[in-house]
């Protein structure tokens, strides 16, 4: 089976975190990381980006809130019901403070839900037992009250990933990765389902899909997990289904891109079925390709490229609309010689160009003041120097900040700096 061809799709708006490379790595919201190359900051004084941003009557000011493992909310499992609903709304308040416009909310971190879904359990980050009722409905709350705050709230789901740990047992008895062992496979110490399986992809949307039709959400919004980040002498062991599906092209890796490009498509004409105003967005690894690899890749060195390590061809999705924006975690600093933000931003700024598909940049707060990041990242004005670039790029209608504990913490001022520079009043997201 082949992907739909092109459609019409409206501009909407959203955004979601990284993971690890060879020789250029990112923390995504699990909390894997590795080591990045060092550099020099660089990049234009603030002021362009402030003048900008007093002048723009929409753009996109949206925040990660993950939610897999405790990273950001809730703050640990097994908190009493009114307890993560206080937790929550400090984070939506935080969001209005800082003039943002929008949240990302991750509601299906690992296979399970933050709503009471038919298709999978409670999830485990709410109570510390996957399964176990909360005793409240985090997503339903969490729409109504970023809605009386003017906030966007945009569901963050995670397509494939259903355990950070690869034994079955330890989910809760009725799980579908129980109920349907043939759909999972181990890999570099979690639990995934086979997208090579149309009976996966099948489920996957309907699970997620659920809370389309529950909530009156804003946005669909998916992360950068497709197949998975490669681990050094692993296998992703889907030889069956390769067996069985493959026999129409040339290669496995050809084989996986369209299985995943099935995913997306498939999923953007449900989306549209269900409520065609909802836009659907994806936020992948930064780089699509090395120019090294393919002439029309980006001038960088990356350790991972979607298009051949996780086998998502994010510009095609551009390309043939089956995305309404897109939000490219360009998680490293000006000057960074394997991946240079000043070189990246205009390439994605390139790709969108003439599409209609918005492009809203994810920006690596969660580096500012890191001691294990390079020296660009101690610097609290780096993130506001991205603005100051990207204010120089039509195609550029916001930025996404990861996460939403460093959105209140922000240990060194790298978003009060932004704040103070770009944000001096509220603006609309993007329609």
């Amino acid at each position: 089976m082949r992907p739909i061809g092109r459609r019409g799709f409206v501009t909407g708006a959203a955004g979601a975190a990284g993971a690890a490379g060879a020789a250029l790595a990112v923390t995504g919201p699990a909390g894997e990381a590795g080591p990045g190359p060092a550099s020099p900051s660089g990049g234009a004084g603030a002021g362009a980006g402030a003048r900008a941003g007093a002048k723009a009557r929409r753009a996109f000011r949206g925040m990660w809130i993950a939610t897999v493992a405790n990273r950001d909310w809730p703050s640990r499992g097994g908190l009493t019901a009114d307890e993560q609903r206080t937790e929550l709304l400090a984070h939506l308040d935080t969001a209005v403070a800082r003039r943002l416009n929008a949240v990302v909310l991750q509601v299906r971190p690992t296979a399970d839900a933050l709503w009471p879904s038919p298709y999978e359990p409670w999830a485990q980050c709410l109570t510390g037992t996957q399964g176990r009722d909360p005793g409240w409905d985090p997503l339903g709350t969490a729409v109504d009250e970023a809605h009386a705050r003017g906030l966007e709230l945009h569901a963050w789901f995670n397509p494939y990933r259903v355990a950070n740990h690869t034994d079955p047992s330890r989910l809760v008895a009725d799980h579908p990765a129980r109920l349907h062992p043939e759909w999972v496979l181990p890999y570099g110490g979690k639990l995934y389902y086979n997208p090579g399986l149309p009976e996966v992809r099948r489920f996957t949307q309907d699970a997620m899909l659920d809370a389309l039709r529950r909530y009156e959400i804003d946005a669909v919004h998916w992360d950068d997990y497709f197949y998975p980040y490669p681990v050094a002498g692993q296998v992703f062991a889907d030889d069956e289904a390769y067996a069985r599906y493959g026999g129409d092209f040339p290669d496995k890796a050809s084989w996986r891109r369209n299985n995943t490009d099935l995913l997306v498509s498939e999923t953007a004409l449900r989306i549209k079925e269900i409520k065609r105003h909802v836009p659907f967005g994806i936020s992948p690894f930064g780089v699509w390709r090395n120019i090294a690899t393919d002439p029309e890749g980006s001038d960088t060195r990356a350790g991972v490229q979607t298009y051949d390590d996780l086998y998502a061809d994010t510009r095609k999705w551009i390309r043939e609309g089956w995305i309404d924006h897109v939000v490219p975690q360009l998680y490293w600093n000006i000057g960074l010689p394997a991946a240079d933000y000043a070189k990246l931003l205009p390439w994605w700024d390139a790709v969108v160009r003439g599409t209609g598909v918005g492009l809203y940049i994810g920006e690596a707060l969660y580096k500012a003041g890191d001691p294990a990041q390079p020296a660009a990242w101690q610097d609290p004005g780096e993130l506001s120097r991205h603005l100051d670039l990207a204010a120089a790029h039509p195609n550029v209608g916001g930025h996404c900040y990861f996460a939403a504990r460093e959105v209140a913490a922000d240990p060194i001022g790298a978003m009060t700096t932004v704040v103070a520079d770009h944000y001096p009043t509220g603006v609309r997201p993007p329609r």
